[in-house]
């Protein structure tokens, strides 16, 4: 539906007098994607209810986070009237039933403007939907908007965008990660139930810790990347970003799944995630990579992943310290990719592209060929050679991140200055060379209150271990229920 499609400012300024608020609305938003499918399922609460919650509350703090490129709340609250019907007939669509989501502005949807966050790309409207978008839709989900992000997912603060900057829900003066920022926010600020991110370096984990959020980017090949703007086609991974690992689990089982019109996907069975999510973890053995991803941490990330260790020792079997294979560099794998893709537009429409876009572009296209296929047979070297890791261990532990997030001024800063090797990518992206699933869940807070993020990773088509673990820890303490204070604009 085009007509149906708001631009961010349009939509702030139009009084939406359709947004009457449901009783309770806050409550409503509140709940966990889970929960919301649920209540649609048992008709305690409406699809429409629910879309009418998230819609006032991005009225309310969009002018303050910056979350989204475009919201589509005339056609969000259409579908949702549509589903709601069907629910009050028993007709159900899957298991997102009338759930308000979002998607990153990197994933095409039919009609509705896909940005990429750059002015490049910023009237460009597809004329088909992602794959992804198809099966939430299928699932039932309803589409609240497109999500900022850093431009073309080509780099790890949503501070670089064509539409400005995103905000850190938890202190809006910091950034919220990246490349997937505005997903991460919008989740953590209860502005949807559950949004679509993409990483190639980790773009889903960083903003999910940043945010303090659960992130999953499943195994290479689990879920298509058909009509996603492509970064790196060897390194891309679309996944779920929620408030907790059975909100992941339930995305996760409507995305997956072969696509034979995508070249990178796997035809593997697709198991039950919400049921090998709440298999027992005693038996599990833990391995802890100590070197590369435990190294230079920041003492209040150092300290709190270290108590999270601690809990998870009490859940499972053991832990000890594992050594995982070398990985390739990887702006050299994922460069040269990233550069053939831009080559179309990129020597004429230069100045479409924000300076820091600019700059890692044009680093991109001075990789040789030589340099890169070398690169490119390493990742396939070492995606075999780190199965043999899961011999004496089931689950790997780490970090998510070494650092807390930066000011907005201080990404900002380190952005235009193209800082390499970026610290941001050091403990997320080898896990895209690998291939491996892995996801991030919060497990604590710094002194200031910014969230910290711990790493699960499985063996090839281990998702149901992984969120088993990650469901676990989450059963045992507390940090995913704690919400960011925000306060609308004046």
């Amino acid at each position: 539906m085009p007509g149906a499609e708001l631009g961010r400012r349009e939509f702030l300024g139009a009084g939406l007098a359709f947004l009457a608020a449901p009783p309770g609305a806050d409550e409503l938003a509140g709940l966990t994607l889970r929960e919301a499918a649920a209540r649609v399922r048992q008709k305690s609460v409406s699809p429409v209810e629910l879309t009418r919650a998230c819609l006032q509350r991005i009225e309310r703090y969009q002018p303050v986070l910056n979350a989204f490129i475009t919201i589509t709340g005339e056609s969000a609250l259409a579908e949702a009237r549509a589903l709601e019907t069907e629910a009050q007939r028993g007709s159900f669509r899957g298991p997102l039933h009338g759930v308000p989501i979002a998607l990153k502005d990197n994933v095409d949807t039919a009609g509705i403007r896909t940005t990429g966050a750059s002015a490049l790309f910023a009237d460009r409207v597809p004329t088909e939907d992602a794959e992804v978008a198809r099966r939430l839709k299928a699932a039932g989900a309803v589409m609240l908007g497109k999500l900022n992000l850093h431009e073309f997912a080509y780099g790890g603060t949503t501070v670089v965008s064509y539409f400005g900057a995103t905000k850190n829900p938890w202190q809006t003066n910091h950034n919220p990660g990246g490349s997937s920022g505005g997903s991460g926010a919008a989740v953590a600020a209860r502005l949807c139930y559950g949004a679509i991110g993409t990483d190639t370096g980790g773009s889903i984990r960083i903003p999910a810790a940043y945010c303090g959020i659960a992130g999953l980017k499943a195994t290479y090949g689990r879920v298509s990347n058909r009509g996603i703007i492509p970064l790196s086609f060897t390194l891309d991974h679309a996944g779920p970003m929620c408030r907790t690992a059975g909100d992941c689990a339930a995305m996760l089982q409507a995305l997956a799944g072969y696509d034979p019109a995508d070249s990178t996907t796997v035809d593997t069975p697709v198991p039950d995630y919400l049921a090998a999510m709440q298999a027992k973890v005693s038996s599990l053995r833990l391995g802890l990579p100590r070197a590369l991803f435990f190294d230079k941490l920041d003492p209040e990330i150092a300290k709190a992943v270290a108590g999270a260790i601690e809990a998870l020792r009490k859940l499972t079997a053991s832990a000890r310290d594992v050594i995982l294979p070398a990985v390739a560099d990887l702006p050299t794998v994922g460069g040269p990719e990233t550069y053939s893709y831009h080559s179309t537009w990129f020597p004429r429409s230069q100045s479409l592209y924000q300076p820091a876009t600019r700059k890692r572009l044009e680093r991109a296209g001075a990789i040789t060929a030589g340099t890169y296929v070398q690169a490119r047979r390493e990742v396939d070297r070492v995606r075999r050679q780190v199965r043999n890791v899961f011999s004496s261990v089931d689950l790997l532990v780490t970090p998510t991140m070494k650092l807390l997030p930066y000011t907005i001024e201080e990404a900002r800063k380190r952005d235009n200055e193209e800082i390499v090797p970026d610290v941001l990518l050091s403990n997320t992206g080898p896990f895209n060379i690998y291939g491996l699933p892995v996801i991030s869940i919060p497990c604590g807070f710094s002194a200031s209150g910014l969230p910290i993020g711990l790493q699960i990773a499985g063996p090839p088509w281990g998702e149901g271990a992984v969120l088993s673990l990650a469901h676990a820890y989450e059963q045992a303490t507390e940090w995913h229920k704690r919400q960011p204070q925000l306060q609308p604009q004046l």
